[in-house]
C-alpha cells in the first residue's frame, strides 16, 4: 500500500516537474536550455556569464517549483489536489518573473539574464525561492 503511493505520486511528480519547466521555458522570450548548453565556451565570457545568469533564474524556479510540491504532496488530499496545488504554484512563479520585469521599468529581465546579468539572475532564483515557501506555507486544510 505504501510502496504504491509512493509509486504513484512519484509518477505524478516528475511529469509536473517538467511541465512547470516547459511553462517557464515557454514564457520567457529567450531559450533557457541552449544558453545553458552554450555556456561551456569559455572562450567567450559574455555566454559563460548568461549561462550562469538564466542557471539562477531556472535554478530558482525548479527549487520554488520543489519546495511547493513537497508541500503540496504533504498537504494534499489526492493526487488531483496536489496536481492543482503545483499548478497554482507554478502560475505564482510566473506571475512573480512578470511582476519582477513590470515592476524593474530600469531593468529588462528578459534582456539582462540572456545578457549575462548574473544580479539579475541571482535576484530572480531569491524571488522564486521566496515564492516557493511562501506558496507551500499557504497549502494547509
Amino acid at each position: 500500500m505504501y510502496l504504491m503511493n509512493f509509486l504513484m505520486y512519484l509518477g505524478v511528480t516528475i511529469p509536473l516537474m517538467i511541465i512547470s519547466m516547459a511553462l517557464f521555458s515557454l514564457t520567457t522570450p529567450y531559450k533557457e536550455f541552449k544558453i545553458l548548453a552554450d555556456g561551456d565556451d569559455l572562450d567567450n565570457l559574455r555566454k559563460v556569464s548568461a549561462a550562469k545568469a538564466v542557471a539562477f533564474d531556472l535554478g530558482g524556479k525548479v527549487l520554488g517549483t520543489a519546495i511547493l510540491l513537497a508541500s503540496a504532496i504533504y498537504h494534499s488530499v489526492d493526487i488531483w489536489d496536489m496536481i492543482v496545488w503545483t499548478m497554482t504554484g507554478t502560475l505564482s512563479l510566473i506571475i512573480v518573473y512578470w511582476l519582477f520585469e513590470l515592476l524593474t521599468p530600469t531593468i529588462k529581465v528578459r534582456q539582462e539574464i540572456p545578457n549575462g546579468n548574473t544580479a539579475v539572475g541571482f535576484f530572480s532564483f531569491c524571488l522564486s525561492v521566496a515564492t516557493g515557501i511562501l506558496m507551500a506555507s499557504l497549502i494547509s486544510y
